[in-house]
């Protein structure tokens, strides 16, 4: 059984709605109000977003504070390094020095402290200060061939650039 009935739809657009909106009586409160509003919501908006900006850097500034400290710290500590790595040069066998260095290089791991790779690589003003350049004739031009002072990074900072010998 078919259903005869017809509905009539009303055709409702845009345009209509906005006559619609336009014929109502405004009042000039409300309008007032409204703009008040939307003046102190831009306001709260503008204030939240300077608010977690300052978060932020204060945040980035205790943490660059605190990098500059531990670098501070870690170059006070690497002529303790030199020393130890000294003694193991004189007394190669010294079981107590050999643990030293141990202690002392997992510290610097622990912390993220890294030694510049030298002997055999190109030199690199940034990682090496050449101290010396020497006639080798089984190294490439500019290659280090031997570490005088070992240089160490923190991350991607230079603590200490490594004193080296170059090949001609």
């Amino acid at each position: 059984m078919p259903d005869d009935k017809e509905v009539k739809v009303e055709e409702v657009s845009i345009d209509s709605v906005k006559e619609s909106e336009a014929a109502m009586p405004t009042d000039p409160k409300i309008a007032e109000m409204e703009t008040q509003i939307a003046d102190l919501n831009d306001k709260y908006l503008r204030t939240a977003a300077e608010l977690e900006n300052t978060r932020r850097r204060a945040a980035l500034d205790a943490e660059s504070r605190a990098r500059t400290r531990a670098m501070s710290v870690m170059e006070k500590i690497l002529p303790i390094m030199d020393a130890v790595q000294a003694a193991l040069k004189h007394t190669p066998d010294d079981e107590g020095i050999k643990s030293l260095a141990r202690a002392i290089e997992s510290v610097f791991q622990d912390v993220g402290i890294t030694k510049i790779e030298t002997v055999g690589t190109p030199l690199n003003p940034a990682l090496h200060n050449a101290i010396q350049v020497v006639d080798a004739p089984d190294s490439a031009s500019n290659t280090v061939v031997e570490e005088m002072q070992a240089g160490y990074m923190f991350g991607d900072n230079v603590l200490r650039t490594a004193m080296v010998v170059v090949a001609k």
